[in-house]
């Protein structure tokens, strides 16, 4: 899952990230109101944690914009500002939460978690689909019951495909998601498709009942056998 962090207190910033790091998230920053505004008009991501005090503007027009083009409910408002006007200002414009600084890593943590099963999973801690279980807290998929061994990126990939069962999934759009947004910094994808060989390998050994359909000069799609 990728997270975007916006946050001005470096800090603040640093130990955020170094917390959600540790659950296997993707995570990208911004310390501004530009670049915040610049990242969400570019990229998606599965949860924003939005600081509504930044440099150049407010974290409620950045929510406005999220709720005009549809993403504001995957919202996390962090803010000092603990007055009843600012929650229900970011309520009303679509957030999913409100924590008040200074709040514990692991609260922060438990409420992305949350934001994350309510809209990605129906609140649910894995998925499960003909026969294959992928357990996100344990990171750990089973098949037909079996163990099968995967590393970060694969359980990243796998976890992204399913999710996008059935649809089309870009080179890019899984780049970005497995690996951020950095990732347009780079020469070329062909590391997908290393990834991509030994998932295939691994499923097909393990007798899965889903495969990874190439689908010519455009990327994949996961589909049922």
């Amino acid at each position: 899952m990728k997270i975007l962090i916006v946050e001005d207190e470096e800090r603040l910033l640093e130990a955020i990230s170094a917390s959600l790091l540790k659950e296997h998230f993707v995570i990208e920053s911004a310390g501004d109101y530009q670049t915040a505004s610049e990242k969400i008009a570019v990229y998606d991501y599965d949860c924003i944690l939005l600081d509504i005090m930044l440099p150049g503007g407010s974290g409620l027009q950045l929510l406005a914009e999220l709720k005009r083009t549809h993403k504001s409910e995957n919202v996390i408002i962090i803010s000092a500002k603990d007055s009843l006007d600012d929650k229900l200002a970011g309520l009303e414009l679509g957030a999913d939460d409100y924590l008040t600084k200074p709040f514990h890593l692991a609260e922060l943590n438990a409420r992305v978690k949350a934001v994350l099963r309510r809209k990605k999973l129906d609140g649910k801690n894995s998925i499960e689909t003909a026969n294959i279980l992928l357990d996100l807290n344990e990171r750990r998929l089973s098949v037909s019951g079996e163990i099968v061994a995967l590393n970060r990126k694969e359980f990243d990939v796998l976890n992204y495909f399913l999710l996008n069962m059935n649809r089309l999934v870009t080179k890019s759009s899984l780049a970005e998601h497995v690996w951020g947004d950095h990732i347009d910094q780079a020469d070329n994808l062909d590391f997908i498709y290393y990834q991509i060989k030994n998932l295939r390998r691994k499923l097909q050994s393990a007798n899965a009942a889903i495969e990874i359909e190439s689908i010519y000069g455009i990327g994949y799609k996961m589909v049922e056998k």
